[in-house]
């Protein structure tokens, strides 16, 4: 998963490890039934399991659960619901053993509810230990369960979940029944990598060199979008099976975007979720694509759900892998310019981060920023020292002599001398032990690479405004013509014109950026050229160059806003957002089109639309009119999303607002005239001291 980790991923409760000590559980057969309208779930569920040693009780993880029809080996026996586990103590034997039950449970986390009617998204993210939420089962990582579900539901979306989707029962149209999907394991995983996606989707297929299937969703309102979201997919897939050196284990891959999700992506076994805004077109594939997370998720196929971390302490062997992989795969698709940019771009990030962030990689309350991009520059440096051959050849040994099972770091590290002698005592000591970062070695590392010799070497010296404009004119890699342009940025643009023209006559999307982002005010004399920012194949760059234009040549507002007013931009909104917050700021604009914008603002600020979209309009009507009674209410909607980013976002703003009379005094207004839902919303807030 990328980018956030809770600290209690992969915490072990001793009394979990005791019982994996004692007990074996093999398979699970659920039937599951997601209820949208009562946002709950309820299923039959058959554990097969051995018992290896004398146990008084087992414990399956099942929060805020309620139970029925338990039974063991056929007959009815006592339980004990302690609200976070089902508790078993009679009925079983030693040797195998069958357990039968139904419950139900309102999920308050895990599995998720959105949208309404086409719109309706049903979609799990169990992070680590969150399974047990939406499906009695192991927070323990430590134990693998081969998982089959069925899953009821309207036959008119789309049910996606673990492994080979086997078939699909559909009942007649007049049917009160729902159709059912039948998916099933045929190897065990942790209970963390169970997903379930439901969904408006539309499907598109391919198979990999090896005859992996390949399964790529969206939602049908993207159908466009397929090809620049999931470009380089089957590339990807092909070179990370060959590069890490052991066949794809699961039989079937499959990727699905859903609205609101937690993260960027989510590597459930044979089933990644990932996040909308990497839904892309032609041109938003410009500005943020799908290509490394796709490779990152990919990765963690082997390393994460083929291989699983035994506790959070070795949690860089999942993340560290596949970051690494996932450079290495773009270092494929792009180059070692690329390879070498990203991997100092992440030297820079764990320097600056090492003078607050004193916690080493192998500890379970490492940072991300350490076990993702600090795990990623430990292994190029290993893979470095010890070659790629060796590299990949202690892999592969690593990958099949743990597979399906659990491993720590010695586990890897005791590979790895073995296939090449390495020193790795040391290597674990300075990369995986030690707080901090290793700027120096790093650069060693990184000096391989001739653009980063001649990055550094411009960064030290003190070049003529003619030397830096050759170098503009050279084939030199664009974050060099980048560095250029923002470090002349405090230049007179009489002196500066001639690098703004050159670095423009670049035509690179990510150097004509730097121009636009670099120079706020634009000299008339510069205004035709700057324009030509307005047909970049960014909308990053069309609405810099918007919002500069507009504020720059007041007199010219109209036009750039009538050039401009059929584009929407990437999946956050953010081209169409500003167009409207400048729309309405434009004083010889017509009042109806202001009024327009005005409510398709606040249309962008409801329910409608994902929390991104949501909260860049939210800032704008809280800057244009924060009293008024729809903003108030749509704020006060936003405290209670499932996305702490967005409930953090309105609470905040909440608060702060409630400490002005006049504003306590519309929302104590609003509270008695609304619904009973958002009366107490709102009274939450206004009773808080």
């Amino acid at each position: 998963m990328m980018f956030r980790i809770l600290l209690v991923l992969f915490f072990i409760n001793l009394s979990f490890a005791q019982q994996i000590d004692k007990v074996d559980f093999i398979k699970c057969d659920a039937s599951v039934s997601p209820n949208h309208a009562e946002k709950s779930i309820y299923g039959d569920v058959v554990y097969e399991f051995k018992i290896k040693k004398a146990i008084d009780t087992i414990k399956i993880d099942a929060k805020s659960m309620e139970f029925s029809r338990v039974m063991i080996n056929g007959k009815s026996v006592k339980f004990k619901n302690s609200g976070k586990t089902l508790d078993l103590f009679e009925g079983f034997k030693k040797g195998k053993n069958k357990l039968t039950f139904s419950y139900s449970a309102k999920p308050k986390q895990t599995l998720y509810f959105t949208g309404e009617g086409e719109n309706l998204q049903i979609w799990t993210q169990g992070q680590g230990r969150y399974t047990s939420h939406w499906l009695p089962s192991f927070d323990d990582v430590n134990e693998k369960v081969i998982f089959n579900l069925n899953v009821s539901f309207d036959p008119n979306l789309t049910v996606i979940s673990n492994g080979i989707h086997q078939s699909t029962v559909v009942y007649p149209p007049l049917s009160s029944q729902n159709n059912i999907w039948n998916f099933r394991m045929k190897k065990p995983m942790s209970s963390y990598l169970v997903m379930l996606a439901i969904g408006n989707f539309a499907k598109q297929t391919s198979t990999t060199k090896s005859g992996t299937p390949l399964e790529f969703y969206l939602d049908k309102n993207d159908i466009s979008k397929f090809e620049p979201t999931y470009r380089y997919s089957k590339e990807l897939f092909d070179y990370l099976e060959q590069e890490i050196g052991v066949k794809y284990p699961w039989g079937i891959y499959r990727q699905v975007p859903v609205r609101d999700f937690l993260y960027a992506g989510m590597e459930n076994t044979t089933s990644t979720i990932f996040a909308q805004d990497f839904v892309v077109d032609e041109i938003g594939f410009n500005d943020r694509n799908y290509v490394n997370v796709n490779a990152h998720e990919l990765a963690h196929q082997w390393f994460g759900d083929l291989i699983t971390a035994k506790s959070g302490k070795h949690h860089w062997l999942q993340e560290g892998f596949a970051t690494y992989y996932a450079l290495l795969a773009e270092r494929h698709l792009f180059g070692d310019d690329y390879f070498y940019e990203e991997l100092n771009d992440y030297a820079e990030q764990l320097k600056r981060a090492s003078k607050t962030d004193t916690i080493p990689v192998m500890n379970e309350k490492a940072s991300s920023l350490s076990f993702y991009k600090k795990g990623a520059w430990a292994l190029h440096v290993m893979r470095e020292d010890i070659g790629a051959k060796n590299f990949q050849k202690a892999v592969v040994k690593y990958l099949k002599k743990y597979q399906y099972k659990n491993v720590n770091t010695d586990d890897f590290l005791k590979i790895v001398k073995e296939v090449s002698g390495y020193d790795v005592e040391n290597f674990k000591k300075v990369w995986l032990e030690k707080s901090g970062f290793e700027m120096e070695i790093a650069q060693k590392y990184l000096s391989k690479n001739k653009f980063i010799q001649d990055y550094f070497a411009l960064k030290k010296s003190k070049k003529s405004l003619a030397e830096l404009t050759e170098i503009l004119k050279s084939e030199a890699y664009y974050p060099i013509k980048q560095y250029i342009v923002y470090q002349t940025r405090n230049i007179p643009f009489e002196e500066r014109k001639v690098i703004l023209e050159t670095a423009l006559a670049t035509n690179d999307i990510l150097v004509r950026r730097a121009v636009a982002e670099s120079t706020p005010v634009v000299p008339e004399a510069f205004k035709s050229q700057y324009e030509t920012l307005l047909k970049d194949n960014s909308y990053q760059t069309k609405e810099i160059a918007l919002t500069n234009l507009w504020k720059n040549f007041p007199d010219e507002r109209l036009r750039y806003l009538e050039q401009t007013k059929e584009i929407v931009g990437n999946n956050d909104k953010s081209f169409r957002l500003t167009w409207l917050a400048l729309a309405m700021n434009t004083e010889n604009l017509p009042e109806q089109v202001k009024a327009t914008s005005y409510n398709q603002l606040l249309g962008f600020a409801s329910e409608n639309y994902e929390s991104s979209v949501r909260q860049n309009a939210l800032e704008l009507l809280l800057q244009l009119n924060p009293n008024d009674e729809k903003v108030i209410e749509l704020l006060f909607k936003a405290t209670v999303h499932h996305k702490w980013q967005f409930t953090k976002f309105g609470r905040d703003n909440v608060r702060l607002l409630l400490k002005k009379p006049e504003y306590r005094i519309l929302v104590e207004k609003l509270a008695s005239t609304s619904d009973e839902i958002m009366k107490e919303l709102y009274w939450k807030f206004l009773n808080e001291k």
